[in-house]
């Protein structure tokens, strides 16, 4: 792999760490990334996992008994990297800034110049650094970020980061269920932008433009509802004591998944949407970026699908 680098890189981890990164260093890490960035002039900001930990951390808790915690790649280290995007206007700014930081870039391949993203590794090797430009491309329904990374700091806006879980058709795993289940839990839904809640509207109006991204959107959402009424069944299949997760809670965020539905449910569809509706799933409707068995996903869906079966 060091090939792949413009320099090299040896993981270094303090010994108190006992080879695992905790997730603060990873908290503060990206926070500081995204604050000097700006300090540059350079707009980042984060997403992935981390921005929801970031955006639910008074809901700690809540992560704690779903078992959000401990996914990472390595065992009992619950992030493995830190996901950033910023705006093509920044790219070459990019670069020098990661340098300036003592970052090490992985060269270009032709997986990252189709997904226009860059990748730097942290100076010690404690994890890399995935930069993405305008458009998360590495997705089944790529998301537009264009004229929204300023709606919010650091992070992506909660919108974006729900979006950003429900768009994924072959890979939802254990841990993206749970990075739902915490966003719902930790934010209402609104009809227009609001820094604490989810933007329904803006969910409604994107995916009436899009049958494909409708359909995997709105099954992962029935799929979410459908796992927290039978919780106390299912729960084992994500690593989830049913327990931990009382009546209350299973409600509310049902509840605010129904919000969610009924709004994109009203949202009147554009032509193209309907014409692509009469072919169904007969047709291929999203992008095949990565598939279960190359990412770890977890049998979750196919469980479902075999209680409704």
């Amino acid at each position: 792999m060091a090939w792949l680098l413009d320099r090299e890189i040896r993981r270094e981890l303090p010994e108190e760490w006992k080879g695992v990164v905790p997730t603060e260093i990873f908290l503060q890490e990206s926070h500081g990334i995204v604050e000097k960035a700006k300090a540059e002039g350079i707009i980042l900001r984060i997403l992935g996992g981390l921005s929801i930990a970031i955006h639910c951390h008074e809901y700690r808790d809540f992560a704690q008994k779903l078992g959000r915690i401990g996914t990472g790649a390595v065992e009992g280290q619950e992030y493995s990297d830190i996901d950033l995007i910023s705006y093509k206007d920044y790219r070459e700014k990019v670069k020098g800034f990661f340098d300036k930081l003592g970052y090490a870039k992985r060269r270009a391949t032709l997986s990252t110049a189709a997904s226009e993203r860059q990748i730097y590794f942290h100076p010690k090797g404690w994890f890399y650094v995935d930069v993405f430009f305008d458009k998360l491309l590495v997705a089944n329904h790529p998301i537009d970020f264009k004229g929204r990374l300023e709606l919010d700091y650091p992070t992506i806006t909660v919108t974006d980061m729900l979006l950003e879980k429900i768009q994924m058709w072959e890979a939802f795993s254990a841990k993206d269920l749970k990075d739902c289940l915490l966003l719902l839990k930790a934010h209402g839904v609104s009809q227009k932008p609001e820094k604490e809640s989810i933007d329904a509207s803006y969910i409604a109006k994107l995916l009436a433009q899009d049958w494909g991204f409708w359909y995997t959107a709105t099954t992962n959402l029935k799929k979410i509802k459908a796992f927290l009424a039978e919780i106390d069944k299912l729960g084992s299949e994500a690593d989830i004591d049913p327990k931990q997760i009382g009546k209350e809670d299973r409600e509310e965020i049902i509840q605010k998944v129904d919000a969610i539905l009924e709004t994109i449910d009203k949202e009147p569809k554009t032509f193209g949407w309907k014409m692509r509706a009469k072919i169904g799933t007969k047709k291929q409707w999203y992008n095949p970026v990565e598939r279960p068995e190359t990412v770890g996903g977890f049998g979750i869906w196919e469980t479902l699908l075999k209680e409704e079966g």
